[in-house]
């Protein structure tokens, strides 16, 4: 007996093959059985009439950071609500794991800091009463409603084994050793492969570069090695030229570490922009480049534009610009006594329009910021209003303005920059970019940065975008890349299509519907703090492993989910 029949849904495999019409049972799991409409004649404890609605695999995220919200959400929200039924964690060489109980203060308030966590949250959320990788994965495992997988990073492993050198120092005599050893029983316990960033926006609670930073190429050549030695494993690295364009050591480094470990690299995050045409050349020559060593780089970008909100109140990237590190450190009336000087904002616009603020200098157009939640009632009225208008109403420059309207607020003030690749030539650069074989949907960073961003709808928004506005593929191009193309990068066994034999995560969605919600803030952590969600408009359905999770954006309480590792669950996954 089936344990559920779909009847007559319009079934969008995830191969890219056209959409055929179906009944699909389900049975201990996975789909048994695929049959024309009303071709399904063995009995089911269930069933539902899934005509006019559209029955895809489950979409895969390849870029998470849910390793610590899966303790206190294992629903993994809002992404299980948007069709998401695989995640990958662990990335950006950041791990709650491996750990020393000593370590734990620093990782907690690095992850804060890095990616955007709430502190409170990490504190009150996670049980921290792991020390190895596969103890961390057991915490998980039988608790969670999204299948998981999980990197291992390379700031952890470094912080296990150098303690606090790991910031500043090098390896000593036997602890690279140390490291390959530890990162060995990590991979054996499950984890996906190594995870490393050497990006110049990456740094810890204190202020200082994150401990991968500090490893020199002999380390992460070696470490590379090691992910070659276990079957269905990857490498996931970060340096500073993915927010704008590789330099070619870091051309020459993605290319080494996939060779080295005859094993798929990805990186994130590809942005697409026409107006800097030879952005995208210029990030994908590091696929040829490492084609030709034997390896394979692979770039993920997102389908849709997600921004980032701004405030001259917390960190962000803001901060990042030089020169405004330290204004923007310091206490709060100061900072505002100093924004309020004249000089002082002429010089930090001077900063950011200069060569060397690089990538940052698109965020110091600050005409093109809207006003987003606002604290006092000087700002009454402001919400929604672009600062350029509001600027001239006033006869001021827009920086000038804008800092006006953040201390009225104590400088809690929402600022979310306009995005300036919204147009026509760029969507057609990103439909292009999406044919590269080595290009990926994905970037979300769900889990992370969770007041400033919400890129976890990003499937449900192109799926949407697809079928009703901008129609730059077909649907069953659109499920393919959400579904199989991550499943396969990741040599996932039994996941992203819909085949019998196969694993039942499934999204059914009504395709005249399907779409996402605007971003809301929304104060649902531990500790009531604040993160930004997005609803799910037409998901009738999620399944995990043929339980449903989902119901009409609505979460079933059912946790279904798999910890997925290495080898088990993974096979690996050729270089060419």
């Amino acid at each position: 007996m089936l344990d559920h029949v779909i009847k007559g849904a319009t079934v969008v495999d995830g191969t890219g093959a056209d959409a055929f019409t179906a009944d699909v049972g389900l049975r201990g799991g996975r789909i048994a059985a695929i049959a024309p409409a009303g071709g399904v004649e063995e009995s089911a404890r269930s069933s539902e009439d899934a005509h006019g609605l559209v029955l895809a695999p489950g979409f895969v995220d390849p870029h998470t950071h849910y390793d610590a919200q899966l303790f206190w959400d294992p629903f993994a929200t809002p992404s299980m609500n948007h069709g998401v039924t695989t995640v990958a964690g662990g990335n950006c060489g950041f791990t709650l794991a491996p750990l020393k109980p000593e370590d734990a203060d620093y990782t907690r308030r690095m992850m804060c800091k890095v990616e955007g966590m709430s502190l409170k949250a990490l504190e009150d959320g996670v049980p921290w009463n792991w020390s190895t990788f596969g103890e961390y994965l057991d915490a998980l495992d039988g608790r969670i409603a999204v299948n998981a997988g999980f990197m291992v990073g390379h700031c952890a492993l470094r912080r296990h084994v150098m303690g606090p050198d790991a910031v500043g120092g090098q390896p000593g005599p036997g602890q690279l050793d140390a490291m390959l050893a530890l990162f060995h029983a990590s991979m054996d316990a499950g984890g996906w492969g190594l995870s490393t960033t050497q990006s110049s926006t990456h740094s810890d609670g204190d202020g200082q570069p994150v401990a991968s930073r500090h490893a020199r190429r002999g380390e992460l050549l070696a470490l590379s090695r090691a992910v070659g030695e276990h079957e269905g494993t990857q490498i996931e690295a970060i340096v500073a030229g993915c927010l704008d364009r590789f330099d070619d050591d870091e051309i020459d480094l993605f290319a080494d570490m996939s060779a080295a470990a005859c094993r798929p690299l990805n990186w994130n995050v590809l942005t697409i922009d026409a107006a800097v045409p030879q952005r995208v050349p210029r990030q994908l020559s590091a696929s040829g480049r490492a084609r030709k060593a034997g390896g394979r780089v692979v770039a993920l970008t997102m389908p849709i534009l997600t921004p980032m909100n701004m405030s001259l109140g917390t960190f962000c990237a803001l901060n990042l610009i030089p020169g405004w590190g330290d204004i923007l450190a310091l206490p709060v009336p100061e900072r505002i006594a100093r924004l309020r000087d004249p000089d002082v904002r002429a010089e930090m616009l001077r900063r950011a329009g200069s060569p060397e603020a690089g990538v940052f200098r698109r965020l110091a157009n600050f005409g093109r910021y809207v006003i987003g939640d606002t604290y006092s009632a000087a700002n009454e009225g402001m919400s929604g209003r672009v600062v350029r208008d509001i600027a001239a109403e006033r006869g001021q420059e827009s920086f000038e303005t804008l800092v006006q309207i953040c201390a009225n607020d104590d400088l809690r003030t929402v600022l979310w920059p306009m995005p300036t690749d919204n147009d026509p030539d760029s969507w057609e650069l990103r439909r292009r970019t999406w044919e590269h074989e080595d290009v990926m949907l994905g970037g979300s960073d769900a889990g992370a940065h969770l007041d400033r961003m919400c890129g976890a709808p990003y499937t449900t928004r192109f799926i949407g975008d697809c079928l009703r506005r901008r129609k730059l593929v077909s649907l069953e191009q659109a499920v393919r890349m959400l579904t199989d193309d991550p499943a396969r990068l990741f040599g996932l066994r039994g996941r992203g299509r819909i085949a019998e034999g196969y694993h039942a995560d499934l999204v059914l969605f009504d395709p005249e519907r399907v779409d996402a919600g605007p971003a809301t803030l929304v104060h649902d952590l531990p500790g009531e703090s604040p993160r930004l969600d997005a609803r799910a408009e037409g998901i009738v359905s999620v399944r995990v492993n043929g339980t449903e999770t989902i119901r009409e954006d609505r979460i079933t309480g059912a946790v279904p989910g798999t910890v997925l590792r290495s080898g088990r669950d993974t096979r690996t996954v050729a270089t060419a």
